[in-house]
């Protein structure tokens, strides 16, 4: 099992960025896949990004390509969400969640415990 903790969100305006991070302890040595996910107040919670343990392939959620960039090092045991353009409707909770042996199917077992991100208008 790896532990995961966020950090980097806050308060930003619309137009702004963020630069969220997740810190893997634990089994690291396994070679997780790694993904955002967000959940908003009254909504499911959703996939954002993912990156292959290779960092090679990445894959975004609609609502934030061209916005948001993942990126991980493996060394540091670390995954970043690079957050650019925000606009309100990005405020949510992130969260960065850790799955095998699949980025798309995961399963995502392993979870932080979130990070708010608030953007105003």
């Amino acid at each position: 099992q790896v532990q995961l903790v966020e950090a980097g969100g806050g308060l930003v305006q619309a137009g702004g960025s963020l630069r969220l991070s997740c810190a893997a302890s634990g089994r690291t040595f396994v070679r997780y896949a790694m993904a955002w996910f967000r959940q908003a107040v009254g909504k499911e919670r959703e996939f954002v990004a993912g990156i292959r343990w290779s960092g090679g392939d990445t894959y975004y959620a609609d609502s934030v390509k061209g916005r948001f960039s993942i990126s991980r090092d493996n060394a540091k045991n670390t995954v970043y969400l690079q957050m650019n353009s925000l606009k309100p409707e990005d405020t949510a909770v992130y969260y960065c969640g850790a799955g095998y042996p699949n980025v798309l199917t995961g399963p995502y077992a392993a979870w932080g415990q979130g990070t708010q991100v608030t953007v105003s208008s």
